[in-house]
């Protein structure tokens, strides 16, 4: 299965670094087999995410999206407004899962407006922005996420 990796993080950007968050993503999806296609860190503009995106959607170069971060409440915090906007159905199950089990160690996902949805072949899925709750996320849904894909086709 094909994923990409997005992280939403303006400063990270600018600065050209890498994110924690993304490398732990990248070595979990790497051990469970999964091929990432792209591992970037964007800004947080709503144009830039919904463009890029929607290419890796349209041209079908993922078949699950992952995007880490910029899911708060803070107003810079703009991933689950473009994903609500490029997906066409949403799945408010998987961060429903995630918000549940990790609440468990921490508080502050009380305020983590995360969504996961489809468009076309493809599923979105919004993720918490530290390497703990990445790490923590992935391990708990990934054994789920094949029977979602197959469903899906």
């Amino acid at each position: 299965m094909k994923t990409a990796i997005i992280t939403a993080n303006t400063k990270g950007y600018q600065d050209k670094t890498e994110s924690a968050a993304g490398k732990a993503a990248q070595r979990i999806l790497d051990q469970a087999a999964y091929q990432t296609v792209v591992n970037a860190t964007l800004p947080e503009d709503e144009k830039i995410l919904s463009v890029f995106l929607n290419r890796l959607i349209d041209d079908r170069l993922a078949d699950i999206i992952f995007t880490i971060g910029s899911n708060g409440i803070k107003p810079t915090d703009i991933v689950p407004q473009v994903t609500e906007k490029i997906v066409d159905r949403l799945l408010p199950g998987i961060p429903e899962a995630i918000r549940a089990y990790n609440i468990r160690y921490s508080k502050r996902h009380l305020s983590d407006r995360s969504v996961a949805g489809i468009r076309a072949m493809t599923l979105v899925i919004n993720l918490p922005e530290t390497e703990k709750a990445v790490k923590d996320s992935l391990e708990y849904i990934l054994p789920e996420l094949p029977y979602i894909i197959e469903n899906m086709k």
